[in-house]
């Protein structure tokens, strides 16, 4: 098990998991969140190849939208 924090909460995370496996068990649809690993943004279409590591600090916000 890995230990990181999730918008500031400490959360076990199995070793295997990818940032999409997170956003999937967080039960909201994965459109409705944006995130970011370390402080850098993760797009959608990256999710599943960033797997979760020790000490990883994550966080989910609202995409922003508008023109």
């Amino acid at each position: 098990m890995n230990r990181i924090t999730l918008n500031g909460e400490t959360r076990s995370v199995e070793e295997a998991t990818t940032l999409a496996d997170l956003v999937a068990a967080l039960g909201q649809p994965p459109s409705a969140l944006a995130t970011a690993v370390n402080g850098e943004f993760v797009p959608r279409s990256e999710r599943a190849t960033v797997h979760l590591r020790e000490g990883d600090a994550v966080f989910t916000f609202q995409p922003i939208t508008g023109g």
